[in-house]
């Protein structure tokens, strides 16, 4: 089963067609830490990721992890961990997974830059919630039904193509 972001703005999966927004600056091929895109390829989904104290464990064929105030994704390009989860720790740069606004009530991973970790490559690439759509840091959003509806059709050979 395949993804495909359409006209930056619509996620096509089967015959649904959802409604998302991506990164600031749009898509690009040679993706960097922190520039606000979205990287161009084809990848691998990884484990979803939920909140349950705010959210109910989503019906889903993948891997399920729950979100902890401990967790965080490591963004710091220097480190062994780079865009991988991890334990807080103050003397590594890291996105908070564990969150007071609602865009990781749940999120999705995707295997951009995972399996052969290239340094300040790009990291912490999710498909994740939004309420308004505003342009992200470089993942790509949408709304909790939508999602919910992408996490029901979605499997563990998955992949989304963006480009």
């Amino acid at each position: 089963m395949i993804i495909k972001l359409k006209n930056k703005d619509t996620l096509n999966i089967g015959k649904f067609k959802l409604k998302c927004c991506i990164g600031k600056n749009g898509i690009v091929k040679n993706k960097l830490e922190g520039d606000l895109c979205t990287p161009n390829g084809k990848f691998k989904l990884g484990n979803l990721y939920w909140r349950n104290d705010r959210v109910k464990k989503p019906q889903t064929k993948l891997f399920c992890k729950k979100i902890k105030k401990n967790m965080g994704w490591c963004i710091d390009g220097n480190n062994l961990k780079y865009n991988k989860e991890i334990k807080i720790n103050k003397n590594i740069k890291y996105e908070k997974l564990y969150r007071s606004d609602h865009k990781y009530d749940y999120f999705i991973l995707i295997k951009y830059n995972y399996i052969k970790t290239k340094k300040n490559k790009g990291s912490a690439i999710f498909i994740h919630l939004s309420k308004n759509y505003k342009p992200t840091a470089g993942c790509i959003a949408l709304s909790k039904k939508d999602f919910l509806i992408l996490a029901k059709i979605v499997k563990k050979n998955t992949k989304i193509v963006i480009n």
